[in-house]
């Protein structure tokens, strides 16, 4: 992938989206993918706040039963199972415990086999899988000594019983945005991180005309025409709204922030979702060795370029974790890593952030005399790839075009054109003598069938065979990041492009290493590494 930016020679783009989170990425590549010339445009990079900040599950959201949204759960269901078809080396079933204390109404066995035998039936394509490996199991429910059985460090006083159940799991949601990202630029989408939108272009009619970006990485500002303009700016889309010289232009978000900690292991292999005392729930999910607890469900309210994540907001998720799980305390020491992003909501939906949907909305700024502009607002990671379906449709009508169908459903995702995936794992061990199986393993299933071009890096350059981490992660994957994934910075390689930072800091060696090999490529000064370090470093460090 290339900055389209660095060369923009004035092209008038029939669509410019603004935004490379999921939605933006998914947005972009159903539009190319139907023939419209689209630039996409990211001020950070890729993926790299409300889409890397998730719990990593693909989910129809089991909790918004509660709230009777079931064409929500419904959708979220069935592009879950899409997901793990266009993404088999990202997607993989996961089984959940659900530990039931009768402490409400909901927590009571009789409405959780309720709301799961619902659950499996909104559900009920989930065996349509192309990858037979895929297929999800019903629910059934457990009784407490089955709990304890399956999951020992669930606590025992006062349980009375429980639910298995399956839901998805992505292993890296930043390659698989990253993945929406490389099928747009497949299909003729025009790309760029780092690229700032600073304003709008107006017309004399006041027809939105395209955008005013700033190249962060040149420090060069350019005009990008496009015919619509698409802002998917997640937890920004209202502040991108307010560079019009309308100040209420669109709705104001919400902004409901999430945090997430990483520790050792403290379950097994399912994900045990148990209630929190403050009315939400918590999870507890298996990730590389390690657990990954989340999430926090709190209003935000501030600059979202300001959010971070804090103590407070550590010890009370630590707190909600001692109150309802394990049967030895979790302190703050435990804390591996940390990170945290913000989640849209507009601003009519429901009072606490905890209990607000997850819907989305799409709205034509037309309607209050911004022709030519469309905010897309709200939404969730799992519904991503249906709601840019959702935009297509207005785009068609707002182009006057016959556009076709969506095709994105159908066709595998760039990398991932993988028929059974635990064959092609075990086939690249084969065929791959000299690099351990782990390494083999963490690049089949992170890259798919992109994994070669990193082997034959490692070979040409002869990089070093031993790991930088204990996933078997390698030296030629930074090289990758660098040449075919546009990563700019050494954060971009640390934390998106790989697995390197996101289970703690991997030590000395291994940021050296990454920083060594791009500085060299990436042609940087001895005080530009030791910055990029020093930036690495300080992401690493858990709040004090």
């Amino acid at each position: 992938m290339e900055r389209f930016i660095e060369n923009y020679s004035g092209e008038k783009f029939d669509l410019v989206v603004i935004g490379g989170g999921i939605t933006g990425a998914a947005v972009a590549y159903d539009a190319a993918s139907r023939g419209l010339s689209v630039a996409l445009l990211e001020k950070q990079d890729f993926g790299c706040a409300t889409s890397a900040a998730t719990s990593k599950l693909i989910h129809g959201g089991f909790r918004y039963l509660a709230n009777f949204e079931l064409g929500l759960v419904r959708e979220s269901l069935k592009e879950r199972r899409t997901l793990s078809n266009i993404a088999p080396n990202f997607v993989y079933p996961k089984a959940g415990i659900l530990a039931c204390y009768g402490k409400k109404a909901t927590d009571k066995p009789t409405v959780i086999k309720a709301g799961m035998t619902l659950y499996d039936v909104l559900s009920f394509d989930k065996t349509l899988t192309w990858d037979k490996s895929k297929k999800i199991p019903l629910h059934r429910m457990l009784t407490p000594k089955e709990v304890l059985a399956r999951e020992t460090n669930v606590r025992s006083k006062g349980l009375i019983g429980g639910a298995l159940y399956y839901d998805c799991a992505s292993l890296c949601p930043e390659r698989l945005t990253l993945a929406f990202i490389k099928s747009a630029v497949k299909e003729g989408a025009k790309v760029a991180n780092y690229a700032k939108v600073e304003g709008f272009l107006l017309s004399g009619n006041g027809k939105i005309r395209g955008v005013r970006v700033k190249d962060l990485i040149r420090d060069k500002s350019v005009e990008i025409e496009g015919t619509i303009t698409i802002n998917c700016g997640g937890p920004w889309a209202d502040i991108i709204l307010n560079m019009l010289d309308d100040k209420d232009a669109g709705k104001k978000l919400r902004r409901s922030e999430g945090i997430h900690l990483i520790t050792g292991k403290l379950v097994g292999d399912h994900a045990v979702m148990c209630a929190s005392a403050k009315g939400g729930h918590f999870f507890l999910i298996p990730w590389r060795g390690h657990t990954l607890i989340g999430t926090t469900d709190k209003e935000y309210i501030g600059d979202p370029d300001d959010f971070k994540v804090t103590r407070s907001a550590i010890e009370e998720l630590i707190e909600d974790v001692n109150n309802g799980f394990g049967q030895e305390p979790l302190r703050y020491e435990d804390v591996l890593y940390t990170y945290g992003g913000l989640r849209p909501l507009v601003e009519d939906q429901t009072k606490g952030s905890y209990e607000s949907s997850r819907k989305y909305e799409i709205y034509d700024n037309g309607k209050d005399g911004f022709e030519g502009l469309i905010t897309v607002e709200g939404g969730k990671y799992t519904t991503s790839r249906s709601l840019a379906e959702k935009v297509m449709q207005i785009i068609a009508k707002k182009l006057d075009r016959n556009l076709g169908k969506c095709v994105t459903a159908k066709r595998y995702l760039a990398g991932c054109d993988i028929k059974d995936i635990n064959g092609f794992i075990e086939r690249i061990k084969k065929e791959n003598e000299g690099f351990a199986e782990n390494t083999l393993e963490w690049l089949g299933r992170h890259y798919g069938t992109e994994y070669q071009k990193v082997i034959d890096l490692s070979r040409e350059k002869r990089f070093p065979a031993d790991p930088l981490d204990q996933d078997g992660e390698i030296p030629a994957q930074v090289l990758y990041a660098i040449r075919e994934e546009m990563a700019c910075t050494l954060k971009d390689i640390i934390f998106r492009r790989t697995g390197l930072g996101t289970l703690g800091d991997p030590g000395d060696e291994a940021v050296k290493a990454a920083a060594e090999i791009a500085s060299v490529e990436l042609s940087w000064d001895n005080a530009k590494r030791e910055k990029e370090i020093a930036i690495v470093r300080q992401a690493l460090q858990i709040p004090q």
